[in-house]
């Protein structure tokens, strides 16, 4: 299935912030990452860290905490790595990543043909598909996008979900830079539906009071993974070879289950 406010959805960079990156990832390294990370002990992640169930802090305790954090913990320890966690906006998270200030980004990154024009990419760790939140009241069924023709749809800020819903003639698209806002013009009724991941879906409505409920699930299965540097044959596959052994032990699913209540590890 995010992102710079508390509660944003998962977002996508632009166009052209994402073809610049390309650029500083060009370079060929002098030496693999994965060398570098193992001469430190620690491996730099980045992540929003205002993005829950996915990564966010612990109203109680300060600390990161979510299924991204986990992920990561998982993937640090299996490379013998002590996680060092650096949280930035999603607005420049991409662009951290192209500039070296870390070694991956672990924080809802969905892989597009753009992204992996810029950076290198694991195997996927979630798999979660768009899906629409809609007023509880409403009678009428939107099945897909272009049912919502006409209709004003609430998107977040720099979204897949925004990109979508203005590749689609006719919505009137209107964006959010975090969710409370979106899902509260949707409760009174300001815009018509709001598009959303399909995990996030699950968690805003638990958490919500108002008076909204899932819709209709409108798009392809995105896939997220953990993005890195090009350029760097070891580190790929002792990231890959670290999420195939959380997979195979369990540990992976055991921590989709506990953020999602499902193993959304797995393509549908």
């Amino acid at each position: 299935m995010q992102t710079g406010s508390p509660n944003n959805f998962r977002r996508t960079l632009l166009g052209a912030v994402v073809a610049a990156c390309a650029v500083l990832a060009l370079p060929v390294h002098a030496a693999d990452l994965l060398d570098a990370a193992k001469a430190r002990g620690t491996l730099r992640i980045a992540l929003e860290g205002t993005y829950p169930p996915f990564n966010f802090k612990d109203p109680k305790t300060g600390q990161l905490t979510g299924y991204d954090v986990d992920v990561a913990r998982l993937v640090a320890a299996r490379l013998g790595l002590k996680p060092e966690f650096v949280t930035t906006e999603w607005a420049s998270i991409l662009a951290g990543l192209g500039a070296g200030k870390y070694d991956v980004i672990i924080s809802q990154v969905n892989v597009t043909p753009r992204r992996e024009q810029a950076f290198d990419f694991s195997t996927p760790y979630t798999y979660s598909t768009p899906q629409l939140i809609v007023r509880r009241n409403e009678r009428i069924e939107y099945r897909k996008l272009e049912d919502l023709k006409g209709k004003k749809v609430g998107v977040g800020q720099g979204s897949v979900f925004e990109q979508q819903a203005k590749a689609m003639p006719g919505i009137d698209v209107k964006s959010y830079p975090a969710a409370p806002e979106n899902l509260q013009d949707l409760a009174f009724g300001r815009i018509d539906a709001a598009l959303n991941d399909s995990l996030m879906v699950a968690y805003l409505l638990k958490s919500s009071q108002l008076p909204i409920r899932a819709g209709a699930r409108v798009g392809a299965v995105e896939r997220t993974a953990v993005a890195f540097p090009k350029n760097n044959p070891k580190f790929r596959a002792a990231i890959d070879k670290a999420l195939e052994d959380a997979r195979a032990d369990g540990s992976l699913k055991a921590a989709s289950v506990k953020w999602f209540g499902v193993d959304a590890t797995h393509a549908p």
